[in-house]
């Protein structure tokens, strides 16, 4: 594995700043490929999308990980608001930003998703042909039929009058409510309920000072009304697809329908997990989907070296 070398650099984003980490390679030759992040729900570069980064460089490729508007120490408001549109801006401006690295081939870009970091690559990269490959895992693929369905219509319709009331109250003057990301009582209302959440976020697994445990009661409703799935079929790059066997957050069966959608080249992989967050922080899960995502780049990106 090749040595690799961390710095912290600002990212402009249509008036904002966005702040990152760029992971490289110490002893690889330029020109390298370069490889754009996004990860969990209310995550930070420090969590999910930093560490792969960081294990992705030692294979030669540049990669950013970086704190979307809202969340960590980028700027954007109102704070720890999950806002897809902007996340897509986000991820446009950080692919211009490694385009523009003299150590770095514009026309050897990748992206990698992990949890609902992966919808926002798969819309991101469909309509945005300087990506020229992805690879998502652990992906939660956002689908508004489904949560209707899910829900039914009249409750996805209430989620979504009171999501419009607060907006209204906020645009005369009021803050947005918040409510916890996790908990580990599994009866308060959070974000993401359950176990396992609570088991990364809450406990010294994934904890950062960077990190809050909060996120606008609007975002749910912001969510809900987003559509990853949609996009799937306008995804032209090779794909590659890494899933958990078990995975009670993102089930493997809506994965394989994002999957089946995706024209080719795409390729299924399925790693022996037992819960979602063990993609994660799991080494040997993190490690296997990291070498996975590695030989995928390297087929797609750049000839393989001798």
């Amino acid at each position: 594995m090749a040595p690799v070398e961390h710095e912290l650099v600002s990212i402009p984003a249509d008036g904002v700043n966005l702040a990152g980490h760029l992971h490289r390679p110490t002893d690889a030759p330029d020109p390298l490929p370069g490889v754009v992040f996004s990860g969990p729900l209310t995550g930070v570069k420090e969590q999910v999308s930093g560490r792969y980064a960081a294990q992705l460089a030692q294979h030669g490729f540049a990669c950013l990980a970086f704190d979307h508007q809202n969340y960590g120490e980028s700027d954007g408001s109102p704070r720890q608001h999950e806002d897809p549109p902007t996340k897509l801006v986000d991820l446009r401006a950080a692919t211009g930003y490694l385009a523009r690295q003299d150590d770095v081939s514009e026309d050897a870009l990748a992206a990698v998703g992990v949890c609902l970091g992966t919808s926002y690559i798969l819309c991101f990269s469909a309509f945005d042909p300087r990506i020229k490959a992805v690879s998502l895992v652990a992906g939660a693929y956002n689908d508004p039929s489904a949560f209707r369905e899910i829900l039914g219509p009249k409750a996805y319709r209430a989620v979504m009058e009171q999501a419009a009331d607060a907006w209204t109250r906020y645009d005369a003057g009021a803050a947005l409510e918040t409510i916890p990301a996790v908990s580990e009582d599994e009866t308060e209302e959070v974000a993401m309920p359950g176990s396992e959440p609570w088991a990364y976020y809450g406990t010294d697994r994934g904890r950062v000072p960077s990190w809050e445990n909060e996120i606008t009661s609007v975002s749910i409703a912001a969510l809900m009304r987003f559509d990853a799935m949609g996009a799937a079929p306008f995804l032209e790059q090779p794909a590659l697809f890494v899933h958990g066997e078990k995975d009670d957050y993102c089930s493997p069966k809506a994965a394989r329908s994002a999957f089946e959608k995706v024209p080719d080249p795409k390729q299924w992989t399925q790693l022996p997990a037992e819960e979602h967050i063990d993609l994660y922080d799991v080494d040997e899960h993190v490690d296997e989907a990291v070498a996975k995502t590695a030989d995928w780049f390297h087929d797609h990106l750049v000839p393989r070296k001798a």
